[in-house]
Formats: structure tokens, C-alpha cells, sequence
């Protein structure tokens, strides 16, 4: 990590960090006054969308259907596979709260944040003791990624979207995979809403569906 002056902040960020049992104790060890920053989003979206990256790289893997169950016709789901394992936020935050108190952990909605990035940046901003530098004048919606886009507004440089890897369209997978995999999360993002003390909706976003 690069040195940090007065009046400075180092920001570093690896999504497998939350989801790997040694990070935490690392972490603690090197800087145990470090600010944690958790973008989750809901874990069945998650999921496709994991496995939409992999597709992308890897044609030949099995469908989603095989890959996420042990026995289908139990409706056993395979908590193995990563992509569904990830998705386990409250089993990933246990581990965390071993040595980090909640106080130094955010927890960003990945929904929110494309619906209302400058308020979900807001949080953001607040929580590392920044002024709200960032606001509504810095994003753009883009139709075609499905994502917002960051610009400057004093400057007239083209606006800075994600990459071509992000915004993929989905697979179509069975809804009965869907429903099964929601029944599945329903009790860890429960725990995850409690131990967060924020209620992330996931369940009232997949009634409206």
C-alpha cells in the first residue's frame, strides 16, 4: 500500500476480499483501523450474473440449472459452487466481525447504487469523513449498459462507463431455479439484514417481479 500523507486516503478495492476466510485477520493485522466498504447486491442476480462472466470466458461450462444444484430433482442447491457461496453474506460477515466492529464496515446496495448513485455515494462520502464532493451533477444514466456513468461536470471529456464486461444480458434460466434459489437465500439475508441492522428489500424487490 502506498504511503498516506495527512489529509489523505488510500482506497483499494478486491471484490474476493469479503469472501476470503484469511483477509480479515490479514487486514486487521497490517491496518486495524481500516474503513470496509461492501457492495452486495441481491445474491440470485448475483449469481447469474457470476455465472454470465464465466460463460462470457468459458462456452463450453455446463447451464446454470446443472451447475447450481446437487440433485435437481431434490431441489438440493449446491452451496459449493462460488457463485452461490458468495451470495452467503451473513456466513462472509461473521467472519469479518471477528475483527472489525460494525462502526468500520458500509454496506453499499448494488441496486441503489444504479437507481441513485449520487445518494448511495452520499453514504459513501459520509463514512470516510469526505465533503459530498460527488452528487447528482456527476452521473448520467447509459440506456444501453443499464448502469449510470461517472463525468466531470466541469469538464467536457467523455463520460467514464463500465466496461464491456459489466451490463452482460442474462441467460434465461428456469423459473423454478429462480424460485428455489430465492427460497434458498431467504434465511441468510434475513440474518444479513439483522446483523447489518439494514433491510436490503430483496425479498419485496422479488415479490414485485
Amino acid at each position: 500500500m502506498p504511503k498516506t500523507l495527512e489529509g489523505q486516503i488510500t482506497m483499494e478495492k478486491t471484490p474476493s476480499y469479503f469472501v476470503t476466510n484469511e483477509a480479515p485477520k490479514r487486514i486487521h493485522s497490517m491496518a486495524k483501523d481500516t474503513k470496509l466498504i461492501v457492495v452486495v447486491r441481491n445474491p440470485v442476480t448475483r449469481a447469474i450474473s457470476d455465472y454470465t462472466q464465466t460463460l462470457s470466458k468459458k462456452p463450453e461450462i455446463p447451464t446454470f440449472e446443472v451447475l447450481a444444484f446437487k440433485n435437481r430433482t431434490l431441489g438440493l442447491i449446491d452451496a459449493s459452487w462460488s457463485a452461490i457461496r458468495i451470495g452467503i453474506y451473513a456466513l462472509h460477515l461473521e467472519n469479518w466481525l471477528q475483527y472489525f466492529p460494525l462502526s468500520q464496515m458500509l454496506f453499499v446496495s448494488g441496486e441503489r447504487l444504479i437507481v441513485d448513485p449520487a445518494g448511495e455515494m452520499a453514504k459513501v462520502q459520509d463514512f470516510l469523513g469526505l465533503k459530498r464532493v460527488v452528487t447528482e451533477k456527476h452521473f448520467y444514466f447509459n440506456k444501453t449498459k443499464g448502469f449510470p456513468c461517472l463525468k466531470k461536470p466541469e469538464d467536457s471529456s467523455a463520460p467514464r462507463c463500465l466496461g464491456k464486461s459489466k451490463g452482460r444480458t442474462h441467460p434465461r434460466i428456469d423459473p423454478d431455479v429462480i424460485h428455489r434459489l430465492r427460497k434458498f437465500y431467504r434465511p441468510f439475508n434475513v440474518m444479513f439484514y439483522q446483523m447489518t441492522g439494514q433491510d436490503f428489500q430483496w425479498e419485496q424487490e422479488e415479490s414485485d417481479k
